[in-house]
């Protein structure tokens, strides 16, 4: 499964404890670099980086692949608003895609959208995605919250 590959996920808003974001991204090179912000009770920002080998990027791309994500056009879907933004960016071979929209709270949010089969589809690749980062980011790193 070689060929180019990039992979970029922001969740975020700005609010009451400042700028509070997630995001991720698979460069080409393998480099997994992943940033967490939230300012709530003078939390501080974790970032981390670590290099993933081949099979873990080939992971990645079946991931993305078997949820046909590259199919959908999120034109319908939510625009940004005051409770925050999604941003998803893939690059596989010659296919870009890069989609924006509001946070989703919920599949109800899902289901009331004009587009529920497009935006379930992001929706349940971006549990996936967030699922795959949390397990590596925590195989390499010790992230213990003080308790």
């Amino acid at each position: 499964m070689a060929g180019e590959f990039y992979l970029r996920y922001y969740i975020g808003h700005k609010g009451k404890f400042g700028h509070e974001f997630l995001e991720f991204e698979f460069r080409p090179d393998g480099k997994l670099r992943y940033a967490n912000n939230s300012n709530y009770k003078n939390d501080t920002m974790i970032r981390k980086e670590v290099y993933v080998h081949q099979p873990v990027i080939d992971e990645l791309k079946r991931i993305v692949s078997d949820s046909e994500i590259m199919h959908e056009d999120d034109a319908l879907w939510p625009p940004p608003d005051r409770v925050g933004r999604q941003e998803l960016e893939i690059v596989i071979d010659d296919e870009h895609i890069s989609f924006t929209t509001s946070k989703t709270g919920s599949l109800l949010d899902v289901n009331t959208s004009k587009d529920p089969e497009g935006l379930r589809t992001f929706y349940y690749l971006v549990q996936d995605l967030k699922c795959f980062v949390f397990s590596l980011i925590s195989l390499h790193f010790k992230i213990k919250p003080i308790s």
